[in-house]
């Protein structure tokens, strides 16, 4: 992942804001970022399925290896590939901390769990990538409910409307129950998932 490239500029790249603070500045140079950036030839097949995975992966803020094992694993399934790598991706623990609005980016959620500042079922749990099951409850442990980021949260700040109808969330007891895996069409992210398919399916 390159972490440490600035945030506007890769939503630039990407065509997409990554982030509420970015929606900004992409509005005002909605264009890749370079000298060229305006006069872009066409790009070929290859490119339009390389930028859609690379919109994916930096969504759910992963890793390419991490993207590929998880395609590789939707493949596998009985599902439609594409759905299925969503939802798995969606079902991630940074994902729902992220959606419950316990925090305000994907960057920030994936942090907060890292840190050991989020329990599933009452136990720690510090992988980002652990995958929630349906009817196991997120919440934020307690003592680290007094920090400021988590007092923030708790206010509703960090929501822009609804919270995902697949989590039932108590944003004052900062506490998510995922009721049931997402459907592909209330999961919040922009991307043609067959174009990923095609990707890794070439």
């Amino acid at each position: 992942m390159n972490q440490a490239r600035p945030k506007a500029k890769l939503s630039r790249a990407l065509g997409i804001p990554l982030t509420r603070k970015c929606v900004k500045y992409f509005e005002r140079r909605p264009f890749p970022p370079g000298v060229h950036g305006r006069a872009r030839k066409k790009p070929s097949d290859y490119q339009v399925r390389l930028l859609e995975k690379q919109r994916l992966r930096h969504q759910y803020f992963i890793s390419e290896t991490q993207l590929r094992n998880q395609f590789d694993k939707a493949a596998r399934s009985s599902g439609k590939t594409g759905e299925t790598l969503l939802i798995a991706l969606e079902c991630r623990l940074d994902a729902l901390v992220l959606r419950a609005g316990f925090a305000r980016t994907i960057y920030q959620a994936r942090q907060a769990v890292g840190h050991g500042h989020i329990a599933v079922d009452g136990q720690k749990v510090d992988r980002p990538s652990y995958r929630v099951k349906p009817w196991q409850t997120i919440t934020v442990r307690d003592r680290s409910r007094t920090k400021p980021p988590f007092q923030i949260a708790a206010t509703g700040a960090h929501l822009d409307g609804p919270t995902a109808p697949y989590l039932e969330v108590t944003l004052t007891d900062l506490r998510a129950t995922l009721t049931r895996e997402p459907l592909r069409t209330e999961i919040p992210v922009i991307c043609d998932e067959q174009l990923v398919v095609e990707f890794y399916s070439r």
